[in-house]
């Protein structure tokens, strides 16, 4: 449990860190950095070394980074562990800040599909970037980062004398009404925007008027936890997905010389189903893979990726003993128990029983526990990237997740075993031949 737990406390670490896309890729490229990886330009021609270590960001929120196989590439192909860097929750609007009665509140868009109750007397943060003109010419602009570490805004829940059936009924939030969030009172001299503004100025260090726009995220600002009799369970928000790109990353920098071409390709928008430029559904990974294998033939690199493997890792459904209606008996997945493989006949994961064969015998490799997750039939199946990517690129793909909790609330929870059962499976992929 030592180690186990060692694994956790730097998970919880990272998510602390990291709460937005573009912060997470921040902190990926410092840990990248310490172990020497080389930050690649994709404006630039690129000159790669066997054994050599890069990295490539898209748009500051999507990252790639890899260590060049010692081995034929055709032969050995790249071993990929693909994960997204978002999570879902709200976006702050562009015109946000604006008055009801006496209040200044911040409008927001819901981002994917969180449990909105679980945001609500919450102590919220915003995060995420600014752009900001630095001269006179149109590409003048930067990007700084924002992270309001401590509290800033909050949805107050309407007090139970006047919503009675707020337990029968449960919590349901008009969006555009009800989920704008408590900022400050109105200062009679200055618009609530102004306001608004002002604050992030001051927060990055520049004047109100050269601010353009931004991508804020609201996160919860407390600090993640262990809890359970002996610290058996970790809780914090975005578990999903921000643990499995930990558990990628961990691995890729516990590797050396590999055989193969090892990877981690985490991406933006996973939540939104991953249809931009920088998502599993655009052309990074497919431009980066060609780009390592450029010096091949055609023939060649179409060899190279037949002899390839995906793993796509994220979160899945722990069973949850006050609802055990919502599980395939046969298919219930435990917190503690291993890492799951995530099976769907319709292709919502990538798994087939190859795939999932050669997943079991990474987990005895590793002498790591692990499990099998089908969805309940009578249930809408979720995705992830794994269909995604394995499609997009012609790679044989496993859908895998460690178990949690509450998944999609604004506070998760999951195993502390789980974490380094993980990584020790991902170890045994980047070694593998």
């Amino acid at each position: 449990m030592n180690k186990a737990k060692k694994q956790a406390q730097r998970l919880l670490n990272f998510i602390d860190s990291s709460p937005s896309p573009w912060h997470v890729t921040t902190s990926i490229i410092t840990e990248l950095e310490e172990k020497k990886f080389q930050c690649l330009d994709e404006r630039e021609a690129w000159h790669l070394a066997p054994g050599g270590r890069y990295y490539v960001v898209r748009d500051g929120s999507s990252i790639i980074g890899f260590i060049v196989g010692s081995g034929d590439l055709t032969q050995h192909g790249f071993r990929i562990i693909a994960a997204h860097t978002d999570s879902p929750g709200l976006r702050v609007k562009p015109h946000a800040a604006h008055t009801c009665g006496p209040m200044i509140r911040l409008g927001v868009e819901v981002y994917g599909g969180p449990i909105l109750a679980t945001f609500t007397d919450r102590d919220l943060g915003l995060a995420g970037r600014v752009v900001i003109k630095t001269g006179s010419a149109v590409t003048d602009i930067d990007t700084p980062l924002i992270h309001f570490k401590k509290p800033l805004v909050r949805i107050p829940n309407m007090a139970i004398h006047m919503n009675k059936e707020v337990n029968e009924a449960g919590l349901k939030l008009d969006r555009q009404n009800e989920l704008p969030m408590m900022l400050s009172v109105l200062q009679e001299d200055l618009p609530a925007q102004q306001q608004f503004l002002a604050i992030i100025a001051h927060e990055i260090g520049v004047e109100a008027d050269a601010i353009l726009s931004w991508e804020l995220q609201v996160f919860d600002t407390q600090p993640g936890s262990f809890f359970g009799p002996d610290d058996q369970f970790i809780a914090n928000g975005q578990l999903d997905n921000l643990a499995s790109c930990h558990a990628g990353l961990c691995a890729l920098l516990d590797v050396d010389n590999p055989i193969a071409t090892n990877m981690i390709a985490y991406f933006d928008h996973e939540e939104v189903g991953s249809r931009s430029c920088k998502g599993a559904g655009g052309s990074f990974l497919p431009d980066i893979l060609e780009r390592i294998s450029i010096n091949l033939d055609r023939e060649s690199q179409k060899r190279a990726l037949s002899n390839s493997f995906i793993l796509s890792a994220d979160m899945a459904h722990a069973y949850h003993p006050n609802y055990p209606k919502f599980y395939d008996n046969e298919h219930q997945v435990v917190i503690n128990a291993g890492p799951a493989i995530k099976i769907n006949a319709n292709q919502r994961y990538s798994s087939d029983s190859i795939s999932e064969a050669l997943f079991v015998r990474l987990c005895e490799e590793a002498d790591v526990p692990y499990q099998k997750y089908v969805h309940r039939s009578n249930l809408p199946c979720g995705g992830t990237i794994g269909a995604i990517t394995a499609a997009k690129v012609g790679i044989r793909s496993v859908d895998v997740g460690n178990p949690l909790w509450s998944m999609h609330s604004a506070r998760e929870s999951a195993g502390t075993l789980d974490h380094d059962y993980m990584i020790r499976a991902m170890i045994a992929l980047f070694r593998m031949n």
